[in-house]
C-alpha cells in the first residue's frame, strides 16, 4: 500500500501525458502567436525549392503552411500597390496611363457580324425590316400580355407589374386558348406585339416575345426574376409617364434585331418629367432587365433608386413571323454544345 505522500506508477505515467500536452499546446499557442504577430519564418525556410505545400501530409499542418503562404502573398501584392501609387504620385502628370485589366468582356472574341453603324447594308435592312413602320413613326405599340395556362399568384403579379412599365400594354389572361388563336385576334384588335410569361413550378420561366403582325418572334430563358415587394430599398410605385429606353452593347446583326424588338415596345416620345428609365443591358448573352428612377443632386452627380421588377433573359431562339412551334423557319437557335464552346465568344 502507497503513502500518501508517495503517488504510485499509473498516477506519474497520466502526469507525465498531461506535461506532455500540455508542453505541446504551448508551443502551438506561441507558434500561432508568432504568425498572428507577423513574425513569418523566412520564405526559404517555409518553402524549401522545389517543395510544394500538397506534399506536406498533415492536414494541420498544411493548411497553416498555406494561410502562411496566402498572407506573404497578400502582403507583397499590397507592398507593390503602395510603391506603384507613390511613384504615380511621384511623377504627376506624366505618369503612365493605368493598364487595362484582363476581363472576359475586353478579351471577347470578334464576331464577324458585328455592326457598323456607316455600314449601308445595314441602314438598308433596318429600312426595310418588320419595325421599320415603328421606327418611322407610322405605328404606336400596343402590347398584349398574358401567360400560359393557370398561371400562379407570382406570374400574375409580373405580368400586372410589367404592364405598368410599358405603356399602352394591356394583360388578358389566357383561358386555355392556343397561341396560334390569339395572334389573330390580336392582329385585328391593332396589337403591334405579343408578350407570354411561361412558368414552371409556380416560379415564372420563359419569355416570348412576338412583333405582330408579321414577326419575329423571340424565345428567351427567364431568371432571377424579382418582385417590387422582394427589393431592398425600391422606390415608390412608377407613374404614368412614358419612361425612357436604354438599350446598351447589343453589337451584332441579331443583337441588332433583339434591341430593336425591345425599343418597339415602349413609344417614341419619352416624358422627362416623370423620371423613369428602362434599361436592357446585354453582358455576356445575357440580357439584365432594370425600372429606375433617377434624381439629378448636382451637375455631376445622380441619385437612382429602383422601382422593378427584375429580371434576366437569355435568348434560345429567333424565328421568322408569328409564333409556330411545328412549321416556324428560325433564324437563330441557341446551341449549347456547337456554340458554347469558347467563354470568350458572345453572339449578341
Amino acid at each position: 500500500m502507497a503513502k500518501a505522500g508517495e503517488m504510485s506508477g499509473g498516477e506519474k505515467k497520466t502526469s507525465k501525458r498531461k506535461a506532455g500536452a500540455d508542453d505541446r499546446q504551448e508551443a502551438a499557442a506561441a507558434e500561432d502567436g508568432a504568425a498572428d504577430g507577423g513574425a513569418q519564418p523566412p520564405k526559404a525556410a517555409a518553402f524549401p525549392p522545389g517543395f510544394s505545400i500538397s506534399e506536406i501530409k498533415n492536414k494541420q499542418r498544411r493548411h497553416l503552411m498555406f494561410t502562411r503562404w496566402k498572407q506573404q502573398q497578400r502582403k507583397e501584392k499590397l507592398a507593390a500597390k503602395k510603391k506603384l501609387k507613390k511613384e504615380r504620385e511621384a511623377l504627376g502628370d506624366k505618369a503612365p496611363p493605368k493598364p487595362v485589366p484582363k476581363t472576359i468582356d475586353n478579351q471577347r472574341v470578334h464576331d464577324e457580324t458585328t455592326v457598323d453603324p456607316n455600314d449601308e447594308e445595314v441602314a438598308y435592312d433596318e429600312a426595310t425590316d418588320e419595325f421599320a413602320s415603328y421606327f418611322n413613326r407610322q405605328t404606336s405599340p400596343k402590347i398584349l400580355i398574358t401567360t400560359s395556362d393557370r398561371p400562379h399568384g407570382r406570374t400574375v403579379r409580373l405580368c400586372e407589374q410589367l404592364s405598368t412599365v410599358i405603356p399602352d400594354s394591356h394583360v388578358y389572361y389566357r383561358r386555355g386558348l392556343a397561341l396560334k388563336k390569339i395572334i389573330p385576334q390580336c392582329i385585328a384588335r391593332d396589337f403591334t406585339d405579343l408578350i407570354v410569361i411561361n412558368e414552371d413550378r409556380k416560379t415564372p420561366n420563359g419569355l416570348i416575345l412576338s412583333h405582330l403582325p408579321n414577326g419575329p418572334t423571340a424565345h428567351f430563358k427567364m431568371s432571377s426574376v424579382r418582385l417590387r415587394k422582394e427589393i431592398k430599398r425600391r422606390g415608390k410605385d412608377p407613374t404614368g409617364h412614358v419612361p425612357e429606353i436604354i438599350l446598351n452593347n447589343f453589337t451584332t446583326r441579331l443583337g441588332h434585331s433583339i434591341g430593336r424588338m425591345f425599343a418597339s415596345l415602349f413609344p417614341h416620345n419619352p416624358q422627362f418629367i416623370g423620371r423613369q428609365v428602362a434599361t436592357f443591358h446585354n453582358q455576356r448573352d445575357y440580357i439584365f432587365f432594370r425600372f429606375h428612377r433617377y434624381i439629378f443632386k448636382s451637375e455631376k452627380k445622380v441619385g437612382i433608386q429602383e422601382l422593378g421588377p427584375r429580371f434576366t433573359l437569355k435568348l434560345r431562339s429567333l424565328q421568322k413571323g408569328t409564333f409556330d412551334s411545328k412549321y416556324g423557319e428560325y433564324e437563330w437557335v441557341h446551341k449549347p454544345r456547337e456554340m458554347d464552346t469558347s467563354r470568350r465568344k458572345f453572339h449578341l
